[in-house]
């Protein structure tokens, strides 16, 4: 009786198992047929029994459902990821199906992220190259485009968990790179590999090979994952990270003024003040550094410091305007303080005497920054901000040809920016 009822059992595991089998063939049909929601369907019937099946149908039913659900590249992002999570169960057999798949999707996820990426559609950009990465993980240059793009996307989160994975992987970026110069316009090119340029050269279309390594992009990733923590306010993850940072690129100086904002965010001065210092040293002749410099004294209300270089970055670069503009615009700061003295007066003589003292003191400031808005017209004459600013403070200070004159280019302006 026994032996009947075991008899029983392994033949009904066998019509099972059979059932199977024949099932997932229609499921191998439906996808050479390109019918993808057919297929899943037949995936469906298979999956209440999967656990009956042996470890090669079961890779059999896992390779079908990647297969499907990537639908030859026409599936979703969740159906990119189910695909992918499916070729992961393939344990025994389909190896070659397997590897053919995932070329398939790399190259279709590429070609869609690139015409994402020209088209400015970084979200579709990001998520293609991510899947590409996820479809062949020794592509590690293919997360790195993620990350890249999801900055593009200001997916500052999402670009922050991608750099922490290059980051824990090691990734640099690093390869060798194939070089030769043209024969005919004898500009040096760059080939995608070495066969293509020994190619070329035995073709004498081009000469001086040479092999270069390129240059690791891991103090891009620390520099951009501190970057992106300041971003978000988060001051003890930003110093951490912008420290490793620097130890990358000691004389990286935007890392540097960087760090000394985050400083003067916590109210650390002394420490934003030794930053400021520091950068200086490491480059006295640069005027963009100066004006930066002067940026964030001004921020931090040091506008006798701010009025220093700003004056150090004219003096480097006599041409650099947004120094001058700056320098009108602390000087114009100083009016705020003497209207509202002004306007808390009185009536009384005293008070008329020191209204008029304040009044001279207005237009010794108005004089003060009217050079340096002078020059920054003469620099870009159509700098509409600027030439509003001298146009209102000629017209308090009672200089009415000048004023007159500012009316009529302003007229121009507005007229050719409506």
């Amino acid at each position: 009786m026994k032996n009947r009822v075991i008899i029983a059992l392994a033949f009904l595991i066998s019509t099972l198992t059979f059932a199977q089998k024949k099932e997932l063939k229609a499921v191998e049909k439906a996808i050479k047929s390109n019918n993808y929601s057919e297929a899943k369907a037949g995936l469906n019937q298979v999956e209440s029994m999967l656990s009956g099946l042996d470890s090669k149908t079961k890779s059999q039913y896992y390779l079908l459902k990647a297969q499907s659900f990537y639908a030859n590249g026409a599936g979703s992002n969740a159906d990119i990821d189910t695909a992918l999570e499916s070729l992961s169960q393939v344990t025994e057999g389909y190896q070659p199906e397997v590897a053919e798949l995932k070329q398939n999707m790399v190259s279709n996820l590429l070609t869609k992220g690139n015409t994402a990426y020209e088209k400015k559609e970084y979200a579709i950009a990001s998520n293609d190259f991510e899947h590409a990465y996820r479809a062949s993980e020794k592509d590690t240059v293919y997360l790195y485009y993620a990350a890249a793009t999801a900055v593009n996307l200001q997916d500052y989160d999402r670009a922050l968990n991608l750099y922490k994975e290059l980051k824990n992987l090691g990734y640099t970026g690093v390869e060798k790179q194939f070089y030769a110069t043209n024969v005919e316009t004898n500009e040096e090119e760059y080939f995608q590999n070495k066969s293509m340029r020994d190619l070329s050269v035995k073709a004498k279309t081009h000469i001086k090979p040479e092999d270069r390594m390129s240059e690791s992009k891991k103090s891009e990733i620390v520099k951009n994952i501190a970057l992106i923590y300041v971003s978000k306010d988060d001051n003890d993850n930003a110093l951490a990270a912008m420290q490793e940072a620097r130890a990358e690129s000691p004389d990286d100086i935007n890392l540097l003024l960087s760090e000394a904002n985050i400083y003067y965010k916590m109210g650390n001065t002394e420490e934003f003040k030794n930053l400021l210092q520091l950068a200086t040293t490491k480059d006295p002749e640069n005027a963009e550094l100066q004006y930066n410099l002067g940026v964030i004294a001004s921020e931090s209300d040091h506008p006798e410091d701010a009025m220093g270089y700003y004056k150090k970055a004219i003096e480097l670069d006599p041409n650099y305007i947004n120094a001058y503009i700056n320098s009108a615009a602390l000087v114009l700061n100083k009016e705020q303080a003497l209207i509202e003295e002004m306007n808390g007066l009185g009536t009384s003589k005293k008070d008329d005497l020191r209204y008029d003292e304040l009044r001279k003191m207005r237009q010794e400031v108005y004089k003060d920054a009217i050079p340096y808005l002078v020059k920054a017209i003469e620099i870009d004459p159509k700098n509409i901000s600027a030439v509003k600013t001298l146009h209102n403070i000629y017209g308090v200070t009672g200089e009415k040809d000048k004023h007159d004159a500012l009316q009529k280019i302003l007229d121009e302006l507005e007229a050719e920016g409506n």
